[in-house]
């Protein structure tokens, strides 16, 4: 199964509700996915094992998978766009 990590800085509140969103809407489209809310420190460890991030914060660096706005997801501003090429890179 395919995995998705959403990083924020504690894990907790915000990665937890970005996780949330894009687990229920990744669902709903019929996408079978792992979505985690990770904190930002172990977020290299996660990375490793990861198809897919959503990043709340601006990404110090690139990673090898593909990074998404966690902002639209939270917002809802331009979560429609995000939720389509999210769902096209886990095909």
């Amino acid at each position: 199964m395919k995995k998705v990590i959403v990083a924020c800085g504690s894990g907790v509140a915000t990665s937890q509700t970005v996780a949330s969103k894009v687990d229920r809407i990744l669902k709903e489209r019929g996408v079978k996915v792992n979505v985690e809310a990770v904190d930002i420190k172990s977020l290299e460890q996660h990375i490793r094992t990861s198809d897919a991030y959503v990043a709340i914060t601006k990404p110090n660096k690139e990673y090898d998978i593909p990074t998404f706005n966690g902002i639209a997801f939270l917002t809802g501003m331009g979560m429609d766009e995000e939720t389509e090429k999210l769902i096209k890179a886990l095909q």
